[in-house]
């Protein structure tokens, strides 16, 4: 089982997030553990190449692999995740 870590700014956005949201973050993580027998999880490229991204409805969960953890670096609304 792997364990997953929140970056400074993965906590941020977790505790900002409705709460019918956080569950549904919540039941990602419970799967991320599993990783990498993890269906739905896609590499991203360009400015975030060497991370996933695992979706929840229009939430995006970006995460990294750093063995042996995998830390989640962003939650946010798949229309502003990927700016900046």
């Amino acid at each position: 089982m792997v364990r997953v870590l929140l970056a400074p700014e993965g906590q941020a956005d977790f505790e900002a997030l409705p709460p019918v949201i956080k569950a549904r973050v919540l039941r990602i993580v419970e799967r991320l553990q599993r990783w990498p027998e993890v269906s739905g999880a896609k590499p991203l490229r360009g400015r975030w190449t060497g991370h996933y991204r695992i979706r929840t409805g229009d939430w995006r969960v970006i995460f990294r692999v750093v063995a042996p953890d995998l830390i989640v670096v962003r939650i946010q609304h798949r229309s502003k995740v990927y700016e900046g």
